[in-house]
């Protein structure tokens, strides 16, 4: 199950996100307007956007980066696919994100 450990500086503004991908990642047969999946995507795809804009250590691998500047260029649909297709991205991203934050293990 994913449970990001998001950062003091974080900290309230991952929720709604984070609530948002569980749920779209969980969709069997959603029958939503297509509008209502493209407002879906776009929070996303803006959220992904910010993430990769203020990563917090600056130190991101540029594969990632590109991989998600890839993901995040290809056009909105008003589709579920769409939705969930950017719903892991961000998942991702805090993934890493939370790496680059850790602590580093002291030295023996």
């Amino acid at each position: 199950m994913f449970s990001p450990r998001p950062s003091s500086q974080e900290g309230s503004r991952r929720g709604p996100y984070e609530a948002l991908i569980t749920a779209v990642l969980a969709w069997k047969d959603p029958v939503l307007e297509p509008r209502d999946y493209e407002q879906i995507a776009l929070q996303l795809t803006g959220h992904a956007a910010a993430l990769l804009k203020s990563d917090g250590c600056g130190a991101l691998a540029e594969v990632v980066l590109r991989e998600a500047r890839s993901r995040l260029s290809a056009p909105l649909e008003g589709t579920a696919r769409c939705a969930q297709n950017r719903a892991p991205l961000v998942r991702a991203l805090y993934m890493r994100l939370d790496r680059l934050t850790e602590p580093l293990p002291a030295a023996p």
